[in-house]
């Protein structure tokens, strides 16, 4: 199958894009995307709650989700979101099953670049990766520099000759880093991928299949992990700005 762009519609979720793309599309895309000549840049967001609710707070990073090639509903949120305010249903495709589709589909043909979470995690996600799956090691990087090295990252990303980058720094600095820094890296597809790094090393789980395919991972993540506590409040406060869209939405109907 050749597919030179997402299929299906976009819609817009407060004021960011929003892909109507199932996981199967998406692997397809990006499939097309690593391998085509000449090479081109993509940028990939897996969007959630949680960035757009920090993206009403941050220009940069709203921008940066704006200019993405393709934009995926990571969680159930969503698909919620989009149900609700579009009439849309949305089908999930969760960054962590992009990844694994993508490096299961091409295996020993796909070289990919590790960059993001802690020094020494980086590197046992790509040993584990190499071993699972089969895939090139092209780089490897933690995501503990500061942006005065953002550049010397990038030339390192670029110089490895990855179809596939992995950027793991967080919300808003990877999706900010990867778009800022795109034409520099020249990596066919870079998609911000979160906790992937640290569940491909071992260094934080998976949620149990029944809650990713419910779409509540988010929910059992939180109940388990104290530290990820504070991150609470964002889905109440997403909860109610959907609640208050909606309410708007309904008001400007004749």
């Amino acid at each position: 199958m050749t597919v030179t762009s997402p299929p299906g519609q976009r819609i817009e979720l407060f004021d960011l894009p929003l892909d109507v793309i199932s996981l199967p599309e998406t692997l397809d895309v990006l499939s097309h995307w690593m391998f085509a000549t000449p090479r081109t840049g993509h940028t990939v967001v897996t969007l959630n709650p949680e960035f757009i609710v920090q993206s009403r707070t941050s220009d940069e990073f709203a921008q940066a989700m704006q200019a993405a090639d393709l934009v995926t509903a990571d969680g159930v949120g969503i698909v919620y979101a989009a149900r609700e305010l579009c009439q849309t249903q949305v089908p999930r495709a969760p960054g962590f099953d992009i990844v694994r589709g993508l490096m299961a589909r091409h295996g020993p043909e796909l070289r990919v670049f590790f960059l993001g979470a802690k020094p020494g995690v980086a590197e046992q996600a790509a040993q584990n990766a190499h071993r699972d799956f089969g895939i090139q090691v092209a780089g490897i990087h933690h995501g503990y520099f500061k942006t005065d090295e953002d550049q010397r990252v990038a030339e390192l990303v670029r110089d490895s000759g990855a179809h596939l980058l992995l950027t793991a720094m967080g919300a808003g600095r990877q999706e900010v880093f990867n778009q800022y820094w795109r034409q520099v890296l020249n990596t066919p597809v870079t998609i911000g991928c979160g906790g992937v790094i640290d569940v491909l090393a071992g260094t934080a789980d998976l949620a149990p299949a029944w809650t990713r395919k419910l779409g509540v991972e988010f929910i059992w993540r939180v109940g388990l992990d104290p530290k990820r506590w504070n991150r609470a409040p964002r889905l109440a406060r997403f909860v109610q700005m959907v609640r208050a869209e909606k309410k708007r939405l309904k008001a400007s109907r004749p």
